[in-house]
């Protein structure tokens, strides 16, 4: 297909649906492009040639049905945009497969970049690049302050044993796709599940919250949108710090294909970003290594899951063929994270 023309992607379709449920919206032919950097939805970027949207829907291929929910993704985006927690404009929620193969919505596009290297981080400089990781931690706090009752999200999710349920979900989700031995992986699930800890009060949690989840722009670099809702639920709100934590230690494995901004100049070391959240949401993070380690095992289990799409030709984009060699590493980590405490 030409790259107005993306897989998964049916321009004609599309813009049948948009000029019946949204009438005078698009008022030009409609082109679009696969946006990069995405392992798991695809999202696309559509425009008429005067306004511009975003589309998202679930993999080409083999899917666990649970893991790319855009009714789910489109209700809490929803939910939120009319709080302060940045979110896009939501604008169509789809769920007649007959559109594109699968369900899917349409958001506003929001001017921003978002930050996945290191090297994409360096121009802005020490101080900027600490300023933006720490709004990062701040828009954290406010997501996870946002009363889900308040906010139509009251049965969002089930809270009540959401650590116990979210390991037994990465394992389902885990052997779904396992085709090949993976030194250790059942031993550091085995471990989270010996030590894990008792849950806050539960909170919306993003299920994915990192730096190049949210797009950063404006004269002092706010985050105007926090993106890839997939995974959000109710629950416990540390799995979030726990993953952002992750990110922002070194993986120790150049030119990855997924990486941290670690090595940024002037970026946070963990141990101010998990202080900056204690202090500003007063919560106790003092389990944050179990909330680390499990980040470590979930990354795993989503990254084999994408290395078996590889395998099954299913994948949409560039560098899935080194994705497998990453799993390893994400096992390794999650072991000696937990080791250490």
């Amino acid at each position: 297909m030409s790259p107005d023309h993306p897989p998964g992607l049916d321009l004609d379709r599309l813009r049948g649906l948009l000029d019946r449920e949204r009438p005078g919206l698009v008022t030009g032919p409609l082109s679009g492009r696969l946006i990069e950097g995405g392992r798991s939805n695809l999202t696309y970027a559509v425009s008429d040639g005067t306004a511009r949207w975003v589309v998202r829907r679930p993999p080409l291929g083999h899917v666990l049905a649970t893991a790319h929910d855009m009714k789910r993704e489109h209700r809490v985006i929803s939910a939120l945009h009319p709080t302060d927690v940045p979110v896009p404009r939501p604008v169509l929620l789809c769920e007649d497969e007959d559109v594109l193969g699968s369900p899917f919505y349409v958001m506003e596009f929001v001017e921003g970049t978002p930050y996945r290297t290191a090297e994409q981080l360096a121009p802005l400089g020490p101080e900027r690049t600490r300023a933006a990781v720490l709004n990062l931690v701040d828009t954290l706090v406010g997501l996870h302050a946002v009363d889900p009752a308040e906010a139509g999200l009251g049965d969002f999710g089930r809270p009540d044993g959401f650590l116990d349920r979210q390991l037994r979900r990465w394992a389902k989700q885990l052997d779904a796709s396992r085709n090949r031995d993976l030194a250790g992986i059942d031993e550091l699930h085995a471990t989270l599940g010996r030590e894990l800890p008792g849950s806050p009060s539960p909170t919306v949690v993003h299920g994915d919250y990192r730096l190049d989840n949210v797009l950063i722009g404006g004269e002092n670099d706010e985050i105007r949108a926090v993106l890839d809702w997939e995974m959000s639920t109710l629950g416990d709100p540390l799995t979030d710090l726990g993953l952002l934590v992750m990110y922002s230690s070194p993986l120790g494995m150049p030119d990855s294909p997924v990486s941290t901004t670690a090595q940024a100049p002037g970026h946070p070391a963990p141990a101010e970003l998990i202080e900056r959240y204690a202090a500003r949401s007063g919560r106790d993070v003092s389990a944050v290594a179990w909330y680390t380690a499990f980040a470590w095992f979930k990354l795993a289990v989503i990254l084999e899951g994408i290395h078996y799409r590889y395998t099954l030709g299913q994948t949409v984009g560039r560098g899935f063929d080194r994705i497998g060699d990453l799993v390893p590493v994400f096992i390794e980590h999650g072991l000696t994270t937990l080791q250490e405490g």
